[in-house]
């Protein structure tokens, strides 16, 4: 079994600190693809970020600021945390910069991906995501579509998804770690979760390979953040404790094609009504 790190905890800051929560780097837990960092600014700190090489997402978790990436400040941010609203998120392509100043207490989730493709930097709006529900039954959840396959980046792509207390995701598992397209493409991808009652909830993820060389199953609780190199990875949610989690994606192609565990495949034919709980964020 790998001894490469499979989760990376967040710092507790007290509600009142400002700093940076969660960081690693690429290098900081040998991965070819993805580095991350959640930021908590106070009101009027300032927080800058270029991008040489890389493109980037940034996601605001919770609160308000001000961005100017080179188009002028814009006031960006409504919910105050993750299960309060849809996202705005900025996407910035390499050889950008870009400033955040907190208007209210706020979190920026940012994620960082090897490229050299000159595109567009973009504002993603509440209006602008795609929020869908999928599954059944227990396996029922609610996805937010922010950067999609489609949109026009070189490699990220960024998802929401909310499971309601006691449900099932990512369901049937499902992996995405050999490059044979159209069936399946090779991605590496973060779990990061919030939790609606943080203190107490927690999730529960299975990562497991195909051939049964590996098997493990993780506690993740508010602020930590699963990273997915391999196998199948499905998440349950603590009965009573609504997960969120962000995706970010990045590997040798921005489709999503995956390969289903066909032991569980057959489930998917008992679904009938969806989770009446969803949508848990409008």
């Amino acid at each position: 079994m790998s001894t490469l790190p499979n989760v990376v905890h967040s710092r507790r800051l007290p509600d009142d600190k400002s700093g940076e929560i969660l960081g690693f780097s690429r290098e900081d837990v040998h991965w070819q693809w993805m580095s991350m960092k959640v930021r908590r600014l106070a009101p009027g700190e300032s927080y800058s970020a270029t991008t040489n090489g890389e493109e980037a997402a940034f996601v605001i978790l919770g609160g308000r600021c001000v961005a100017d990436w080179g188009a002028g400040p814009h006031s960006i941010g409504k919910r105050k945390n993750v299960f309060d609203g849809l996202p705005y998120c900025v996407y910035l392509p390499t050889e950008n910069a870009i400033k955040f100043t907190g208007e209210t207490a706020v979190e920026i989730a940012e994620c960082r991906v090897p490229s050299n493709a000159k595109l567009q930097p973009k504002l993603i709006t509440p209006q602008d995501v795609t929020s869908s529900l999928r599954g059944g039954g227990n396996a029922s959840r609610q996805i937010v579509d922010i950067v999609k396959p489609d949109f026009p980046a070189d490699r990220i792509v960024v998802i929401e998804v909310y499971t309601p207390g006691g449900n099932w995701s990512s369901f049937p598992p499902h992996k995405h770690e050999v490059h044979n397209p159209p069936t399946e493409v090779d991605l590496d991808e973060i779990y990061y979760y919030r939790i609606d009652r943080p203190k107490e909830g927690f999730a529960l993820q299975r990562l497991y390979a195909s051939d049964s060389s590996s098997d493990l199953t993780v506690r993740a609780v508010d602020g930590d953040a699963v990273l997915v190199r391999s196998g199948y990875h499905p998440v349950v949610a603590g009965p009573g404790y609504n997960v969120y989690y962000l995706n970010f994606l990045a590997g040798t192609s921005r489709t999503l094609a995956v390969t289903e565990d066909p032991n569980h495949v057959w489930l998917k034919s008992t679904w009938k009504d969806l989770d009446p709980r969803l949508p848990l964020v409008r």
